[in-house]
């Protein structure tokens, strides 16, 4: 099996949004992401989501961390909160948002 990109996570996330979760979600959220992984906007509005290459200037949230820190935190294998405190996880912006954002996806 092929080893998970941040693309392939970025591509799933429109299918994998829960609607019920995001209900009354407004927000942009951006994603710096390495090397590996490039600049991802993610954009969640009327209980739907796009995601796309590129960098948004005022974002609601904005998430910087490494590639591979990234996909791990999605696919559990590191704890959020870890991944925060030991900042390899940055979030700037709407903390509030970050806390919800985790829930509203079934990755």
């Amino acid at each position: 099996m092929m080893a998970l990109t941040v693309k392939d996570l970025m591509e799933r996330m429109p299918g994998a949004l829960i609607p019920e979760k995001a209900e009354g979600v407004d927000a942009v959220i951006q994603f710096h992401l390495g090397e590996e992984g490039g600049d991802w906007i993610c954009t969640i509005k009327d209980s739907t989501c796009t995601a796309e290459p590129g960098v948004y200037e005022e974002p609601n949230l904005s998430l910087t961390a490494e590639a591979a820190d990234y996909i791990d935190m999605i696919t559990g294998k590191l704890n959020p909160m870890t991944a925060i405190a030991t900042k390899k996880v940055v979030l700037k912006g709407d903390l509030n948002l970050a806390m919800k954002y985790m829930n509203l996806f079934a990755l």
